[in-house]
């Protein structure tokens, strides 16, 4: 994987950072479950899986409602900025990560093309069933969510925090009252920021100060920036960031709290809904989930088995 230096990482935060819009995912020129050719020559993070040898499985596209089969093409919401998950290649169109190759690898089982609709996280949940077909950007299950939407379980992940190299402010983890903490806005880690700093005022001590942010790549910068002592967000996207960053930043205090993650899809769409599931649970029968999360350096124990419909969390 590429090693940043601090004035190209804040440009290349600065610029991943941008908005709304659709990212294309045109598969890599690679062999399949091995990082992307060209980004090995140039030097970059893509270590793209090539899906292109995933032939259409009949009896699972035969699920999908007519409107998304006559369509031809499976939209995904997802927040294009959550390294290794989901974020924008250096070209600054190409939406890449493993939730991309993920994606598409649903897309060829279905036998859809896919398309990735990039917005900010807090604003994908409300497009699930209109604007998206789907949503595929690290959505972590909970009670709440699966109250207004279904969800497909594929991984599970723990969350972190991250601190500049070597703690130069002497962040603890397990002392977090009163420090200046930076998190993704919509994020599961927000919300229980948000409740331990409830739980920090309930025993006398200081409030946390959560500077939550739009983009994840916001949230690092002002962690390398001093603004922030650390940052809490997915296991997967602050181990990828600290090794991005040039030695910059450190994971401290381990994995976290491991909670499954999920496909969310409108709880009208029950058609939808099973051709998905059929269609994720081929991906981890055939290996195929466990290659792509490799082809990202991920470790392969993070897939699940099973794609659940709503799980119990």
């Amino acid at each position: 994987m590429r090693r940043i230096l601090a004035a190209g990482l804040l440009a290349a935060l600065t610029l991943t950072a941008c908005g709304g819009g659709s990212a294309t995912t045109e598969p890599a020129d690679s062999p399949a479950g091995s990082p992307a050719a060209s980004g090995a020559a140039a030097g970059n993070a893509d270590r793209s899986y090539d899906v292109s040898g995933i032939q259409q499985v009949d009896e699972i596209a035969a699920l999908l409602p007519a409107a998304v089969a006559d369509k031809g093409t499976l939209v995904v919401g997802a927040a294009i900025d959550y390294p290794p998950a989901e974020f924008r290649a250096e070209d600054l169109q190409t939406a890449i990560g493993y939730d991309v190759d993920m994606s598409k690898a649903l897309g060829r089982v279905l036998g859809l093309e896919t398309e990735t609709s990039a917005a900010e996280f807090a604003s994908l949940l409300p497009g699930i069933g209109t604007k998206y077909d789907v949503g595929i950007s690290s959505f972590t299950i909970t009670e709440e969510r699966m109250a207004s939407y279904n969800m497909i379980s594929y991984i599970t992940v723990g969350s972190s925090y991250a601190v500049r190299s070597g703690n130069p402010e002497g962040f603890d983890p397990d002392n977090i009252c009163g420090q200046t903490i930076g998190v993704q806005t919509g994020t599961w880690q927000e919300e229980d920021l948000a409740a331990k700093s409830e739980q920090c005022v309930a025993d006398g001590n200081e409030a946390i100060d959560v500077l939550s942010y739009g983009t994840q790549s916001d949230v690092t910068t002002n962690v390398i920036g001093g603004k922030a002592i650390a940052y809490y967000a997915d296991s997967t996207v602050a181990d990828y960031a600290s090794a991005q960053t040039g030695g910059q930043m450190e994971v401290i205090g381990g994995v976290l709290d491991a909670a499954p993650q999920g496909i969310v899809v409108a709880q009208a769409d029950a058609e939808l809904t099973e051709a998905v599931q059929a269609a994720m649970q081929y991906l981890m029968d055939e290996g195929i989930w466990t290659e792509i999360l490799t082809s990202w350096g991920v470790d392969p124990d993070a897939a699940l088995n099973t794609a659940e419909l709503n799980p119990e969390v």
